[in-house]
């Protein structure tokens, strides 16, 4: 991408409300902002941020719930040339202040919910403090933003600035923060135009705006001049009203969502048939569930594969491949993506190694982290850098991927590698189960051994499992299957697997 082709969003939201200002932007529970008012609010929250000394390059961090409010102070922060931290909620408080240090915000937003949560801790937070809502602790944004028509210092923003930095791991572990820049989030614009993404798109958004799933609908909607649908908390009931009555076009949804608008009764009461392309990305989306919705929900289906991080992404057309539906898709235009094995060789296709990706859209690397940036690249026998995705998979015959598991949960039992995913497809099988996750467990006689935690309408675990062990290999068999009420998930949907381990050994020692 050459310079004179890049435009930065706060550019291009600009040029929407000159030349469209009263088109609707943003709507929430009843509240709208066209395009002028967004663009005059951006105005206001930059020069009430540069009034407090931030610079370009400079970090703003936000923690709350999705609202307007969070929408303008992220955007305005842009229009400022700052970079944005969006913070997961869910986050411990522990987490939440360790990565508002780690990016060196100069600002926090948050709301009443999140001070609530940060309770003592929120006193190690030395960023200035400013309250989304009523309640929340810290400058209230109403008195902190400048006054209606100030207009900030004019900000040069250029490609290699960075646009956000999203922290990996706000649950457990050490977070890492993602260094997205400005030419990555461009280019996710850029290819939004050949999905549909436009002036007459309607875009419902129900994932938080903290995570990178919903910001690659987000900013396309916004960057092509289309309006978003904020959606502060998903129920599949409100969801589907929603959809129906701003006669949406397009979403973003992860798979669990998608499982429960499918199973609800009234369903086809809905009017969906203003829905242009649904999208779906981040945790494993069953076969079945993708074949459901093509057959019942208007529009097109596409399944993204790829990482935050960036490097190569995966892409299924659901209603086009009907006999794809097992895969994630194939390479995106420009996407290279290949599977290596645990000596980093590359493998052909068929064989099962670690997905590993490149393109043009990639971070710049971890937040003051380099030996995590250099661990996370590998380098092709051509010298050309690739991100691991930590994902294990295969290519069929086709060049179609199909996904097995995340390289960390795979099991190793009595020296054999056991796909958590395979034998969860087994499981599901069986007429009672609901819901499964397979983990591996300490074994004295094995090294690890499966355990499967269904969620399931029985009452004997007992037959679930010797249903599923003889349709399983000898290597594979579980040693033993749990109900648990419902899987722990994280905000977006991916199931904790790493709990439910936890949860094994802590019971059992």
């Amino acid at each position: 991408m050459s310079e004179s082709e890049f435009t930065a969003l706060p550019d291009m939201i600009r040029a929407t409300a000159a030349a469209n200002g009263e088109k609707l932007a943003l709507v929430q529970d009843g509240r709208t902002l066209s395009y002028a008012a967004l663009d005059a609010m951006m105005d206001r929250v930059a020069a009430a941020l540069q009034r407090e000394g931030l610079q370009p390059r400079d970090t703003v961090a936000i923690c709350a719930g999705t609202s307007i409010e969070y929408a303008c102070a992220f955007l305005g922060a842009l229009r400022a040339g700052a970079a944005v931290a969006p913070l997961a909620p869910s986050s411990t408080p522990e987490s939440i202040a360790t990565m508002v240090a780690d990016c060196d915000a100069k600002v926090f937003f948050l709301d009443k919910d999140v001070g609530a949560a940060l309770g003592a801790v929120l006193e190690q937070i030395k960023a200035k403090r400013i309250g989304l809502d009523e309640g929340a602790p810290g400058e209230r944004h109403e008195r902190f933003i400048a006054p209606e028509g100030t207009k900030p210092a004019p900000v040069t923003i250029t490609p290699d600035m960075a646009f956000n930095i999203i922290y990996s791991s706000g649950t457990t572990g050490a977070p890492k923060g993602i260094v997205q820049s400005h030419k990555m989030r461009f280019g996710h614009v850029n290819r939004a135009q050949a999905l549909g993404y436009g002036p007459d798109a309607v875009t419902l958004l129900s994932t938080g705006l903290y995570s990178n799933t919903t910001l690659v609908s987000f900013f396309p909607t916004l960057g092509l001049g289309g309006t978003v649908v904020l959606m502060r908390k998903f129920d599949a009931g409100g969801y589907l009203a929603l959809a129906q009555k701003h006669r949406v076009t397009h979403t973003m949804l992860v798979p669990v969502q998608y499982q429960r608008i499918m199973a609800r009764p009234d369903f086809g009461d809905y009017d969906l048939s203003s829905f242009f392309m649904k999208f779906c990305t981040s945790a494993p989306f069953a076969a079945a569930l993708k074949a459901d919705v093509v057959k019942r929900w208007p529009g097109g289906l596409i399944e993204y594969f790829g990482m935050t991080e960036g490097g190569g992404t995966v892409v299924l057309a659901a209603h086009l491949f009907p006999d794809k539906l097992h895969t994630v898709g194939q390479p995106a235009p420009g996407h290279d993506i290949r599977v290596i094995d645990e000596d980093g060789r590359e493998l052909p296709h068929g064989e099962v190694g670690e997905i590993v990706g490149r393109s043009d859209l990639m971070m710049s690397g971890y937040h003051r982290r380099d030996e995590a940036t250099a661990a996370a690249r590998w380098t092709s026998p051509e010298g050309l850098q690739f991100i691991r995705t930590g994902d294990v998979g295969r290519f069929d015959a086709d060049g179609f991927l199909e996904l097995m598991d995340r390289k960390k949960d795979m099991i190793i039992s009595g020296g054999f590698n056991i796909y958590p995913s395979d034998l969860e497809a087994v499981v599901r099988q069986h007429p009672d189960v609901a819901d499964v996750a397979v983990v591996g467990v300490p074994s004295v006689e094995w090294g690890e051994t499966p355990v499967a935690y269904v969620v399931s309408r029985s009452a004997d675990p007992e037959a679930i499992r010797s249903f599923a062990n003889a349709k399983l290999g000898k290597t594979q068999r579980i040693a033993v299957v749990k109900f648990i009420d419902e899987l722990p998930r994280s905000h977006i949907g991916k199931i904790l697997k790493r709990e439910l381990r936890d949860r094994y050994v802590s019971e059992h020692g």
